[in-house]
């Protein structure tokens, strides 16, 4: 393995009875990356992760920092967090009692438990009770919750879906802490411009196969079979052109001429590119 691979996936398999979840997934995410997991509801994204935490058995081959995820221990855990579906945190605890407790449980430091809640935001609820909380705050809660160790990899599984815009513009942010910190985020999601917007490099998951991996913008370039100019003159006049060589003098003569007020390159995002790619629209 190499050494920069804090994750390493080959030809991994998995079924439920007579349903093959996963066909030959394969994936490396590198040490100090965002790397996104895009896909709708059912593709095998939290299966995948659920195999990397040691969950569940699968066919091929699944490491985490050199370690096949079969047979991760406590040393392993020690270096990754996970916000997960089902968070499990205590509505009658405060924030700070349910952070002690899972310190406790983990035998990590609960030294820091101050600085984590301030981390996402949760600074001056310490002794807030969790059923007081709002769903946003609870999931702020569940996020300080798996980088009270600070963890090495952390796994973030649909960490934003059904939040407000606020709430998720600060999970975004602190994201982006984390990863200047050294941290290695594997992001699953069905949000592309979510993935567009964080992720270093992103996989498009569809019934179990990866069908495209790469970064986000160079994935849109990639498959940009027709790109447009859209043109807005002087006189507020809408204009599309395909963005080939035969239109290239008459949008040097807008310019000669004062008359370009706008112009802006269109390629497809992320939803299109997958549209195309599996003929599936990604859950909205």
């Amino acid at each position: 393995m190499d050494e920069n691979n804090v994750i390493l996936l080959k030809d991994v398999t998995r079924s439920f009875g007579e349903k093959q979840v996963l066909k030959g997934v394969s994936l490396e995410i590198n040490k100090g990356e965002i790397f996104g997991l895009l896909g709708p509801s059912g593709a095998g994204k939290t299966t995948i992760i659920n195999i990397l935490t040691g969950q569940l058995s699968c066919g091929g081959k699944a490491e985490i920092f050199g370690v096949n995820c079969g047979k991760i221990g406590r040393e392993v855990y020690r270096r990754t967090g996970a916000v997960l579906d089902n968070c499990g945190l205590y509505e009658r605890l405060s924030c700070a009692d349910n952070l002690r407790l899972y310190a406790s449980i983990h035998r990590v430091s609960s030294s820091g438990i101050s600085e984590a809640l301030a981390l996402v935001g949760l600074d001056g609820c310490e002794h807030k009770k969790v059923k007081a909380l709002s769903k946003g705050m609870k999931q702020r809660l569940c996020i300080a919750r798996a980088i009270l160790h600070r963890p090495e990899l952390l796994f973030l599984d649909e960490p934003t879906s059904g939040l407000d815009p606020a709430t998720a513009s600060v999970i975004h942010a602190l994201m982006s802490d984390l990863r200047r910190n050294g941290t290695t985020i594997f992001l699953t999601t069905h949000n592309m411009d979510e993935a567009y917007r964080m992720c270093d490099r992103i996989a498009l998951l569809s019934d179990g196969t990866i069908v495209e991996c790469g970064e986000p913008g160079e994935l849109c370039r990639r498959h940009c079979s027709t790109s447009e100019l859209s043109i807005v003159t002087t006189e507020e006049e809408r204009i599309t052109l395909t963005n080939m060589p035969e239109n290239a003098d008459e949008v040097a003569g807008l310019i000669r001429g004062g008359r370009l007020k706008s112009i802006h390159s269109s390629e497809p995002d992320l939803g299109t590119v997958f549209l195309r790619l599996t003929g599936k629209e990604l859950d909205k």
